[in-house]
């Protein structure tokens, strides 16, 4: 019995001595303990510790070198070695990556502090450079019509249907690049085309009105665009592509092959202290409208008898970034950025019927232009630990349309701002922007001649601030505030100030709750008030008393954090309530007087219709996932539901010249739900790709409009208006009452790296080459096949 009991003990101790122990803090990248967090030998799952409050544990493991992993709901599971020696304490801090870091690959850092996008206080979508490289991205409103609760509209970028469609004119969604804003002075335009998409780090969209630190155009959203910086290598990029358009049956009118072709280039390089970033484009695209017909009877178009390569677009686009950065005072960097363009193209405003016309203008409802555009930015940054960092901006843009038929237009825009912006580390890290701002824009073009001269001015002088500060790393608080000042050709002011606030609260491991509440207001463009022209059979008629209009924007989200397997991904649900106040349309009615001019009688408008409101859901789930061990998968949905009403149906906003009075009621083509004109309630966007062996990617989109529910209702009468043998006549009801569904579209890519400098790639927009139309009068793209070849020698990889 005894000798039993030696060998228990002997066998007990020598156990017990080829032990050792492993301890540590599980945090996550915020330096916030885990709770609850399991560490588990690969070996032997049974051999495991969870993770106290303070997220210390630990584990005692056999002797050698050892396979652990650590995983926690949500969050990147960590698998590591480590070598564990008899009776000895081996210490391992743990640091798990959270799902949105892993699923963009960086750290990713947004708005105006840098901060996390999980800890922002508003609906934020992110668009990574990759997508735009791999839908061949001639322009950057194609990339970022694939955003969720995003639409662009004949270049008009719209929020969760905060606006119907306005040909692109008085954007409500402000568009700025690199903290510059990029809206034409005198329009409200976006020039989507002059901006660089060969040398994009990130874009970031912002949803709800955003007017504090974007500016008064932001009345339903904004859209930031970060270009990159130099690093420590060179960068070269050489992007050619080429192709064409799709056959349309009987409404294809071209003779020549309709080809697109184009090269977009990109070198960038740090040389000692100087940064010097250098990019173009040039374009070529046939284009799928052609130029219009007349019937037999009908009087010759001399305005718009275009020819097929008149009616085609070209674009050569050349830019640069400079910055350099001091030796003799640390934190001090100045440079000049610049970009100029020239373009030749077309602007159609109408079809020519609903048939064999859909790809043919209407006569005198297409102009061509010629258009030379450039910008000049001065800058200088000073940074100090102890004194913030100061910023000042400036910039002098120049625009000139020289367009046929008396639509020329030129403006000179000079935009300047300073902005400071300082973390006061006695106020426990408390985080403070504050600046003023100033723009100046002068006009001239006969075309707004409604303000009694051809030449107009306006200016914009704010003066905005926020602050926002984090508390124990879990509840980030903001609030700021921006004043407004307009004035326009010395005559028409305005004074508003504008408030927001929000909050996000991280209520669990990779679950953040937000809520927030922000202002937005804009003042009435240039183009809005005072724009007066014939096109075609209709015109467009100015207004100068027209009111600037204002909004809210309320709204709840979260964003929770998903892991399944090797899928990592983040689901982001908001819902949001958003009114606005004199809301600006863009309305069809009889505006003209017989009497004074009976060849302008119909047409458009901007007009203050009253309040609206649009409330709804916003959906979106991104994420990655490993198939196996030699496919990765990439993805991006979501889903915008909204409810855009009039809040004043009844109310008369617009009297015409032979005494019609125009209200919601009186003007809409189907007034029983209050459904704002031109709104699509339901938007679904995805983008899905699979890449095989790091080799080959294959990669689709889809995108669905749900049908138009209402729209103005004389468009009917001008419709029945136009027939006879001697008028061109206008085809579209018929149109719209055979076309009352949703639209899908779906397009398609597929790309080979033949080695990490060379890649070549097939892309498909609209695959299956469906015709539709997604606002009257106006057909969208059809089928295009392009082939691309990339030249990447990025020496930092």
């Amino acid at each position: 019995m005894r000798t039993l009991t030696l060998i228990f003990v002997f066998f007990s101790f020598v156990s017990f001595s080829q032990n050792g122990k492993l301890t540590g803090k599980i945090v996550d990248e915020s330096g916030d303990p885990i709770l609850g967090a399991s560490v588990i030998y690969r070996k032997d799952v049974t051999i495991g510790a969870i993770s106290d409050e303070d997220g210390n544990y630990i584990i005692e493991l056999p002797i050698g070198t050892k396979r652990i992993f650590c995983r926690y709901t949500s969050m990147v599971t960590d698998t590591f070695s480590v070598t564990i020696l008899e009776n000895r304490t081996l210490s391992h801090d743990i640091v798990l990556k959270s799902v949105i870091q892993e699923i963009e690959g960086v750290d990713v850092r947004v708005g105006r502090f840098n901060k996390p996008l999980e800890d922002q206080t508003v609906s934020m979508e992110i668009i990574r450079p990759e997508i735009i490289e791999n839908k061949n991205t001639r322009s950057i409103e194609t990339a970022l019509d694939q955003t969720p609760g995003l639409n662009i509209l004949d270049g008009e970028p719209q929020i969760r249907g905060g606006s119907g469609f306005t040909f692109g004119v008085g954007s409500k969604v402000a568009v700025i690049v690199d903290d510059m804003p990029m809206l034409s002075g005198d329009a409200g335009r976006p020039e989507w085309s002059f901006i660089p998409v060969e040398n994009i780090h990130q874009i970031e969209v912002i949803k709800g009105a955003a007017s504090v630190l974007s500016g008064s155009s932001a009345l339903s959203g904004s859209i930031h665009i970060r270009t990159a910086y130099p690093k420590a290598k060179p960068k070269t990029k050489i992007n050619v592509y080429g192709g064409f358009y799709s056959d349309v049956d009987s409404a294809t009118w071209w003779r020549n092959a309709p080809l697109i072709t184009g090269v977009n280039f990109l070198h960038s390089r740090m040389i000692k202290n100087f940064d010097l970033v250098v990019g173009g484009n040039v374009n070529y695209d046939h284009g799928y409208i052609g130029a219009p017909v007349t019937g037999e009877f009908v009087v010759e178009d001399t305005i718009s008898n275009f020819t097929e390569e008149q009616m085609s677009s070209k674009r050569a686009r050349f830019n640069f970034n400079t910055r350099y950065r001091s030796r003799k005072y640390k934190g001090l960097s100045y440079g000049l950025n610049g970009n100029i363009m020239y373009s030749e193209s077309n602007l159609t405003f109408a079809w020519l019927d609903d048939t064999t016309g859909l790809f043919r203008a209407y006569p005198g409802a297409v102009f061509l232009r010629k258009q030379t555009i450039f910008n000049i930015d001065p800058y200088l940054n000073f940074f100090t630990q102890t004194d913030g960092k100061h910023s000042f901006r400036m910039r002098v843009l120049y625009a000139d349309n020289d367009m046929t038929a008396g639509q020329s237009n030129k403006a000179t825009t000079y935009y300047g701002n300073y902005n400071f912006q300082k973390t006061f580390k006695s106020l426990s890290n408390l985080d403070f922007v504050g600046g003023v701002t100033g723009t100046h824009t002068n006009s001239y073009a006969q075309l707004y001649v409604g303000s009694g001269s051809p030449n107009n001015r306006i200016l914009n002088v704010s003066a905005y601030t926020q602050i926002e500060k984090k508390i124990k790393n879990t509840l980030n608080l903001s609030g700021g505030g921006r004043l407004e000042y307009f004035e326009l050709n010395d005559s028409i002011t305005a004074l508003k100030p504008i408030f927001r606030a929000g909050a996000s609260l991280k209520i669990y491991q990779e679950t953040y709750l937000r809520a927030s509440y922000g202002q937005g207001y804009r003042f009435p463009t240039i183009t809005e008030r005072f724009i007066k022209t014939g096109v075609g059979n209709f015109g467009v008629f100015p207004n100068p008393s027209l009111l600037p209009e204002s909004s809210w924007n309320a709204e709840v989200g979260i964003k929770q954090g998903l892991k399944f397997g090797k899928l990592y991904g983040y689901l982001d649900i908001a819902g949001f309530w958003q009114e606005y106040q004199n809301t600006i349309e863009y309305l069809f009615g009889f505006w003209g007087n017989p009497i004074v001019d009976p060849t302008s009688i119909f047409g458009f408008k901007f007009v203050n219709t009253g309040n609206t409101r649009v409330v709804g859901l916003d959906i979106s789930f991104s994420g990655k996932a490993k198939i196996g061990k030699k496919i990765d998968l990439t993805f991006m949905s979501g889903y915008n539901y909204i409810v855009p009403t009039t809040l004043n149906p009844d109310y008369v906003y617009a009297v015409d010249e032979i005494g019609r009075e125009y209200s919601y009621n009186s003007t809409s083509l189907d007034s029983t739900s209050k459904i704002l004109k031109y709104r699509f309630l339901h938007n679904v966007k995805s983008d899905i790709e699979l890449t095989f062996f790091k080799k080959v990617s294959v990669g689709f989109s889809t995108k669905y409009f749900s049908k138009i529910l209402n729209m103005d209702g004389v468009i009917e009468e001008f419709e029945n208006s136009t027939t006879g043998p001697f008028i061109q006549d206008i085809r579209y009801m018929d149109y719209y009452e055979s076309h009352r569904f949703g639209n899908w579209i779906f397009d398609a890519r597929i790309s080979w790296n033949i080695t990490p400098i060379h890649k070549i790639a097939l892309i498909s927009s609209n695959i299956t080459n469906r015709i539709y139309s997604l606002r009257p009068l106006k057909i969208e793209q059809p089928r295009t096949i392009m082939l691309q070849y990339t030249f990447n020698l990025d020496r930092n990889k």
